[in-house]
């Protein structure tokens, strides 16, 4: 391994032309070595980014001039490229298989990373498909960062993957909550109606997860096995909620693949030992995940059509969303003894002026199918479709629309069914 400072690092001399660099997403992206990257691009030769969510600014229209870009998610500030990308629809369990098949590349890797003993380092907030990057990658470009939290799982690196060791920089990107909405909030409030104490449960990033949390801090005896956390566990876990107790597996742990959070969560995840991170394979594997009992899953939709077919990826004409691991979720909550698969959404628009309980998704993506839908949440309640036909689906469905919107379903409905 060589070490180089920070300011000798010339990406020009370690590229080959046409390869894929990638970096891990949000709080794992080495924002050193990314602004530099992107501040060299002129000197480089032809090269691919490959990239999932991002928190940072480093993404940006301009450097379709210089890279071809490749969006393996079009959340957070992805989606300020992502019309100008190649999107890539793989579900986030499958990618370190993908990597290892060589169906997708990664070339150059670019990590962070914070001292662990020696010859180790760890990655600190981020484990999910990093480890598959760092194996595939014929080069690995890793920035010592000392204010990553040196944790231990799946986030260790062996000194002996890293090619290049660059001095350094502090800087991790940080994710706060968001505040939900007042939709979010009632549509909180009836998922949290849907699961018990003592249920494991997964949670995801953005406002309705936050707003799922807030609505769960009254439960008792829960755990937590999530692709990714936000500020909001250590809300429940100060709260009593979250006790890891019940879980089967990892008892006392809450297990994730990636903390999306600020230093608050990062803190709490190294100074209580209470947070384990894991890679791909042990939080998204359906071998895993359908052994924890009372598994409840939440995830949310940017709409769903009357017979249960989810679109999570596109408004409009704009990639916002993911396939990201809504599927080896909803799955995995349909398989746990006792574990329900929740998909939640707000009834309507923000302005109202369009359902997103739509008749049908007219050529929109479908991220998880009608044949692995379990319950649907709006604020206007539940709406159980797993065991159910497609007419009762759709009558279902119609129920918990916002009320503005149910004449146009019913109408829709009544004339698919005429001869």
């Amino acid at each position: 391994m060589n070490r180089i400072s920070l300011h000798d690092l010339r990406f020009a001399e370690h590229l080959r032309p046409n390869e894929v660099i990638a970096w891990p997403q949000g709080p794992g992206e080495p924002l050193a070595l990314t602004e530099r990257l992107v501040a060299q691009r002129g000197e480089l030769p032809p090269a691919s980014l490959l990239f999932g969510l991002s928190s940072s600014d480093t993404l940006r229209p301009e450097l379709a001039k210089h890279f071809t870009l490749q969006a393996l998610n079009g959340a957070g500030n992805s989606r300020r490229v992502t019309a100008l990308a190649d999107i890539l629809p793989c579900h986030v369990g499958s990618i370190p298989s993908l990597l290892e098949l060589g169906l997708l590349r990664a070339d150059v890797a670019l990590i962070q990373v914070a001292p662990l003993g020696r010859d180790a380092y760890s990655l600190g907030v981020i484990a999910d498909f990093t480890h598959a990057l760092i194996r595939r990658a014929r080069f690995v470009v890793a920035l010592l960062n000392p204010a990553l939290p040196a944790l231990g799982g799946d986030a260790v690196v062996d000194a002996a993957d890293i090619d290049l060791l660059v001095e350094s920089d502090d800087r991790i990107a940080e994710m706060p909550d968001p505040q939900p909405s007042e939709a979010d909030a009632a549509v909180a409030r009836e998922v949290a109606a849907l699961i018990p104490d003592r249920a494991t449960i997964q949670l995801g990033v953005g406002t309705l997860p936050v707003a799922v949390a807030h609505a769960l801090r009254g439960h008792r005896q829960l755990g937590v096995h999530s692709g990714v956390v936000s500020d909001a566990l250590v809300d429940l876990v100060e709260a009593g909620a979250v006790t890891n107790e019940h879980k089967g597996r990892d008892r006392g742990l809450t297990v994730t693949g990636g903390l999306f959070g600020t230093r608050r969560l990062r803190d709490f995840a190294l100074d209580s030992g209470q947070i384990e991170l894991r890679n791909v394979d042990y939080t998204h594997h359906l071998a895993i995940t359908s052994t924890l009992p009372a598994f409840h899953t939440v995830n949310s939709a940017i709409e769903i059509d009357l017979s249960g077919q989810v679109n999570a990826e596109v408004a409009g004409e704009r990639y916002l969303g993911a396939v990201g691991g809504q599927v080896d979720f909803v799955r995995a909550g349909i398989a746990s003894p006792g574990g329900r698969s929740i998909i939640a959404l707000p009834s309507a628009t923000p302005d109202g002026r369009h359902s997103r309980i739509v008749p049908s998704l007219d050529g929109r993506p479908v991220t998880t199918a009608r044949s692995d839908i379990d319950v649907v949440v709006t604020e206007y309640g539940a709406a159980q479709l797993r065991g159910c036909s497609l007419r009762e689906r759709a009558r279902r469905l119609t129920a918990i629309a916002h009320p503005r919107h149910r004449e146009h379903l019913e109408r829709a409905l009544r004339q698919r069914e005429k001869p």
